[in-house]
């Protein structure tokens, strides 16, 4: 009887180092580009929620008087700082794929050009299992989910 022990083989694509790098570089600028604008969604809400809680506290003045126009008004803007609540989940999922961004650039380079005697190999999380953190497509006032 003969033992046959073979190796399996991995197919492999060989790619010129400097376009290694420039895709690395690439993604590195995308992730940079993303947590910009989770910079700037997180400002502009709170900008928003500012601007609406004084709109708000002025709709509140009992000098108001009462009609259907005015409470119409006030169930808008009630929507309309429920509806804000999409930062949180626009920037659970820029952070996610800025992670997967990020590993797919780190390893690119790792598989590539493999690393040096002595050379850092810069710590990236495992890329995430799940495809979307945000299951959520809509919001309703009053509904929360918790996890």
């Amino acid at each position: 009887m003969q033992s046959s022990l073979t190796t399996p083989t991995v197919p492999a694509v060989q790619l010129p180092v400097m376009l290694v790098a420039e895709v690395q570089d690439s993604l590195l600028v995308v992730v940079h580009d993303l947590t910009r604008l989770d910079s700037l969604l997180a400002h502009t809400m709170e900008n928003l929620m500012e601007r609406f809680t004084s709109a708000s506290a002025n709709l509140e003045d009992p000098a108001l008087k009462e009609s259907k126009e005015l409470d119409a008004v006030r169930g808008a803007l009630r929507a309309a700082v429920t509806e804000l609540q999409f930062q949180d989940m626009a920037s659970q999922l820029i952070v996610h794929t800025s992670k997967i961004l990020q590993g797919c650039a780190y390893r690119l380079a790792a598989e590539s050009m493999g690393s040096e005697d002595g050379e850092a190999v810069p710590f990236v999380e495992e890329v995430p299992d799940r495809p979307n953190p945000v299951t959520q497509d809509e919001m309703d006032a009053g509904s929360v989910e918790l996890f």
